[in-house]
C-alpha cells in the first residue's frame, strides 16, 4: 500500500483563489488515492466551494486562518505580523512534519521568506532555489535560479547545477542530465564577473555533466537539461519565454482564421496542432519548487487554474516518493 502524502496547499493564494485552488484539490484526491489536501485559509469560503463537488471522503479537510498575505504587501513585514494567515500557517505545518509539502499561488516573496525563515535550509545550502520545468524541442528542462536569489554568488549557483540536476535526475528520469551556465557566448571567457568565476567551478565538479556555456536562443531547443543562472537572469527568461509562448499560440490561432481555406485547414491540423501547442502550456508542469529547504515548497502562478495546481499536487508526491530532500542532503554534505 503507498504511502498518503500530506499537502498543504493555500486556498486563499492567487487571481482565481478559493474557487480554481479548492477545484484543482479536489481533481487530484479523485485521480489519486495516495493524496491528503489540507486547505488553509478562510474556512466559509473553501467550505462553500467544496460543497459543489463530490470526491472521496476524508481526503481533503480545511484548516481556519484568519488572515490572508495579499500581493502587494512586504513580504518580511506580512510574514512577521501574519502568524495565523494561510501562508504562514501552512509553512509552519511543513516545519512540524504534519505535512510533506506546501503549494501556493500567493504572494511570492512571501512564499520565498517564508520558506527560509520557517521551514529552513538543508543543512550546507547556501540559498534555497525556485526551479520551474520549462518546456524544450526535447521535453522540459529545469530553469534554477528564476525568482529567489538576484544577488547570487559562485557557490550558490554550484549548488543550484547540483539540487537541478539530482531533481531532474530523479523526478524526471534524466539520466545524467546536462547542466549548462546561461552566458552570452558558448566560450570560456566571455560572460559577466558571476559567469566567468562560476564556470571553472562547475568544470571541476565530476559528479555533474556540465556542458558548458548556453545562450538563451539556445535554451528552446533543449541544448540542457539543467539551465543555470542567478534568479535576475532566470526570472527574464521565464516571462520572456512565457509572453513569446502566448503571444505565437495567439497569432497561429488568429491566422487560421482569416480565409476560407485557412480555416478548412486549421480543422484538418486541429488534433496535431492542440496536442502540440499542449507542451508549451505552464499548467502541465505544476510549479517551481523551492529547492535547498528542510521541507517542500512549490510555488505556482499567480494566475493559477486549477489544471496547474492539480498538478503542482502531483509534483509533490514525485518529490516526496523519490525522497528528492534526502539525496540534496547526502549530496550536499
Amino acid at each position: 500500500m503507498k504511502e498518503t502524502v500530506r499537502i498543504v496547499v493555500d486556498a486563499m493564494g492567487g487571481d482565481n483563489a478559493p474557487g480554481e485552488i479548492v477545484k484543482g484539490a479536489v481533481a487530484a484526491v479523485k485521480g489519486r488515492s495516495d493524496i491528503h489536501i489540507i486547505l488553509t485559509g478562510l474556512a466559509d469560503k473553501i467550505e462553500k466551494e467544496l460543497s459543489r463537488y463530490q470526491y472521496p471522503d476524508g481526503s481533503i479537510e480545511v484548516v481556519h486562518t484568519s488572515q490572508v498575505i495579499e500581493t502587494a504587501e512586504p513580504p518580511v513585514a506580512a510574514i512577521r505580523s501574519k502568524k495565523d494567515s494561510s501562508i504562514v500557517v501552512g509553512l509552519t505545518m511543513v516545519r512540524r512534519g504534519e505535512a510533506d509539502a506546501f503549494v501556493s499561488a500567493g504572494s511570492s516573496g512571501a512564499v520565498l521568506v517564508g520558506g527560509q525563515a520557517i521551514v529552513g535550509r538543508i543543512k550546507g545550502i547556501e540559498r534555497p532555489a525556485l526551479a520551474p520545468l520549462i518546456p524544450t524541442k526535447n521535453g522540459v528542462s529545469l530553469l534554477i535560479d528564476c525568482g529567489a536569489n538576484v544577488d547570487a554568488r559562485s557557490s550558490h549557483l554550484v549548488q543550484f547545477a547540483k539540487m537541478g540536476s539530482i531533481y531532474m535526475e530523479n523526478v524526471l528520469g534524466v539520466k545524467h542530465p546536462r547542466v549548462g551556465i546561461v552566458n552570452i557566448g558558448a566560450e570560456e571567457e566571455k560572460g559577466n564577473a558571476l559567469v566567468k568565476e562560476t564556470f571553472p567551478l562547475l568544470k571541476e565538479c565530476t559528479d555533474l555533466n556540465f556542458i558548458g556555456s548556453v545562450e538563451a536562443r539556445d535554451i528552446p531547443a533543449g541544448v540542457c537539461d539543467v539551465v543555470v543562472c542567478e534568479a535576475f537572469v532566470g526570472n527574464v527568461i521565464l516571462k520572456l519565454y512565457e509572453g513569446v509562448g502566448s503571444t505565437l499560440i495567439e497569432k497561429v490561432k488568429s491566422g487560421m482564421m482569416t480565409s476560407i481555406r485557412s480555416k478548412i485547414g486549421a480543422l484538418l491540423v486541429k488534433p496535431a496542432l492542440k496536442k502540440t501547442l499542449k507542451t508549451f502550456d505552464a499548467s502541465e508542469y505544476g510549479g517551481a519548487p523551492l529547492l535547498g529547504l528542510k521541507g517542500l515548497v512549490v510555488k505556482t502562478h499567480g494566475s493559477s487554474r486549477a489544471k496547474e495546481v492539480e498538478n503542482s499536487i502531483y509534483q509533490c508526491v514525485q518529490f516526496k516518493q523519490q525522497a528528492i530532500n534526502e539525496q540534496i542532503m547526502a549530496h550536499i554534505s
